[in-house]
């Protein structure tokens, strides 16, 4: 059953995408700068220190975000 966490994960990604889209529509990022964000983001994850499992939740975490870039979801692509 999911915990408080699995929400507040759900929610800020929901957040960020709708964010992400929104600077995308009214011009202020251009899509290769979203882009840019999101790789940057998932090398912040597939660099991250720690023990096993918290390494193993950052390559969880660089594997969705890389997922999120390949599907297109957080730029409107026409």
């Amino acid at each position: 059953m999911p915990d408080q966490t699995d929400y507040a994960g759900m929610a800020a990604l929901s957040i960020c995408e709708a964010l992400l889209l929104a600077l995308n529509d009214h011009k202020l990022l251009p899509e290769h700068e979203i882009v840019g964000v999101l790789q940057d983001a998932a090398a912040a994850h597939e660099n991250a220190l720690g023990t096993e499992a918290e390494r193993k939740t950052h390559q969880a975490a660089a594997s969705l975000i890389k997922r999120i870039i390949a599907g297109g979801n957080s730029v409107r692509r026409l």
